[in-house]
């Protein structure tokens, strides 16, 4: 069992495959018969980085044998996407997660959380200043087991200048959850609690 990393769009078709299959499977599609072909789901300007757990059998993977094919399961996956925000006057490199979905057949087991921990140490080695993004109120304790720590008060604002959608609508139940990694980051941390942070990801990724 290993975790591998690969650029969305330079994923390897068969596992790519399967990560769509627990996509679609956690998140149906609104109209029967949208679910259309493996492809990546985010926009390319964020740069998304996939992060997957694969159970390959033996231990091993040989991209150029069936990138996993024969024992080569994946348990769970995320994406990790990342953008240049402006909050309070000073610019910050932010990363999110996104898209975090671990097979059902073996939910419950950890290997949801090894991922989203394995995701968290990623983020804070590759020079980001921070990480922050929301989860499902019920699911604080579970990223908070893998790193991450809540905001209180603190709201995202997504999509764009002209169409925001921020993450206190009406409809949400959402908590944002966050990590500082570089010195400039945690020093203006009382800056980013109980605060409104315009992501502004775009239209595609809405609210990573």
């Amino acid at each position: 069992m290993q975790i591998l990393s690969f650029p969305e769009a330079e994923t390897p078709p068969p596992l790519r495959a399967q990560v769509w299959e627990l996509q679609q499977e956690a998140w149906p599609p609104v109209e029967p018969g949208a679910e259309g072909e493996p492809r990546p789901v985010h926009d390319p300007a964020l740069r998304p980085l996939t992060m997957l757990l694969v159970d390959s059998g033996d231990g091993t993977y040989d991209g150029e044998q069936g990138g996993g094919v024969g024992g080569g399961t994946v348990l769970a996956a995320l994406d990790i996407l990342t953008k240049t925000i402006t909050h309070v006057g000073r610019s910050y490199r932010a990363g999110g997660l996104s898209t975090v979905v671990t097979r059902r057949a073996v939910r419950g087991r950890g290997y949801g959380a090894r991922l989203v921990a394995a995701a968290h140490q990623a983020m804070a080695a590759s020079g980001l200043d921070l990480g922050v993004f929301t989860c499902d109120r019920e699911l604080q304790d579970f990223y908070t087991g893998a790193g991450w720590q809540p905001l209180p008060g603190t709201v995202l604002i997504g999509g764009t200048p002209e169409a925001p959608f921020p993450s206190d609508r009406p409809s949400f139940d959402k908590v944002t959850m966050a990590d500082f990694f570089s010195a400039a980051a945690r020093c203006h941390r009382a800056d980013f609690v109980s605060a409104r942070i315009e992501l502004y990801p775009g239209e595609i990724d809405r609210l990573w």
